[in-house]
């Protein structure tokens, strides 16, 4: 087995559950005991790098180490697109994932991360299929949508898992392998292994808005493998009560009633952003095409 297919093995161990942002260990700790099967570390929510402007780049990696002591699941860290130095910083740190991040500030607004040559199985968002062959073709172990990170708002998400979804069933009838190769910017290569996998080649999850129990069913119902939260939860009234319902309903995202006991009680969510309000240079997701 290459190392690449056992980083997508590594990714597939996450399917069916709960990435959380988390900013510092007591958050860290806050997701592990909800059930999280995973956080992602950084600076900021992207709630409050949205709300706050600026550079945002890779955490202090101090406060990585202590995230990664405070928990017994897999730490994942965000580096900026393009950021190969971030990228090699993160590796050293003994992170699990690498989240090639639109929500920080891209560093490279041509070229993503060479992440064949990247042994950390590295994650990467897309709004379309013809984003996520690209980031699989570079090396990506594991998709999500972009949707618009740090809104509570999951419409974005929706409209990236059902146009991918659409745009690969399209694919899968393809016969012309080269002009699907062209169309899509990837090697023909991949046009016959998605072909011959009936499928994406690596776990495809959902991300960007999600701020409720029900947004979380909602993205697995639409055929998301597992969910990222961020500014949904910590931005909430209550967290670690809310944290625990979006675990609660990604385990039991098919199970109306259940769905209803699990979100009873939890106060305020997150207010939340129009996106379309959102002037254009403020969405997120149109960074790393």
């Amino acid at each position: 087995m290459s190392r690449y297919e056992l980083n997508i093995g590594l990714a597939r161990q996450l399917c069916g559950g709960v990435i959380m942002d988390v900013v510092n260990s007591d958050q860290a700790k806050i997701a592990e005991n909800s059930g999280a099967c995973a956080v992602m570390a950084l600076e900021r929510v992207p709630a409050d790098i949205r709300s706050n402007g600026g550079v945002a780049r890779m955490s202090d990696p101090k406060l990585i180490e202590e995230i990664r002591e405070s928990v017994t699941i897999p730490v994942m860290a965000k580096c900026r697109i393009g950021h190969i130095a971030e990228a090699r910083m993160l590796e050293s740190i003994g992170v699990d994932f690498i989240d090639e991040s639109e929500v920080l500030t891209p560093a490279d607004e041509e070229f993503h991360l060479p992440k064949h040559k990247i042994e950390v199985p590295t994650v990467c968002g897309a709004r379309n299929l013809g984003e996520a062959l690209r980031r699989i073709d570079e090396g990506a172990a594991l998709l999500r949508t972009k949707g618009e990170a740090g809104t509570g708002n999951v419409v974005e998400a929706v409209r990236h898992m059902r146009l991918i979804k659409s745009e690969l069933k399209n694919l899968l009838s393809e016969k012309n392998i080269s002009s699907a190769a062209k169309e899509h910017r990837v090697s023909e290569d991949l046009i016959k292994r998605i072909i011959k996998n009936n499928g994406l080649t690596v776990p495809n999850f959902a991300a960007g808005g999600i701020a409720t129990p029900a947004d979380a069913s909602l993205m697995m119902t639409l055929g998301a493998e597992a969910v990222f939260v961020g500014s949904g939860i910590f931005k909430s009234e209550n967290p670690p009560l809310v944290a625990k319902a979006i675990v609660d309903s990604v385990n039991h995202w098919n199970d109306a009633a259940k769905l209803v006991d699990i979100s009873r009680g939890l106060g305020e969510p997150m207010k939340g952003l129009d996106i379309h309000l959102l002037k254009q240079e403020e969405r997120l997701q149109e960074r790393g095409v």
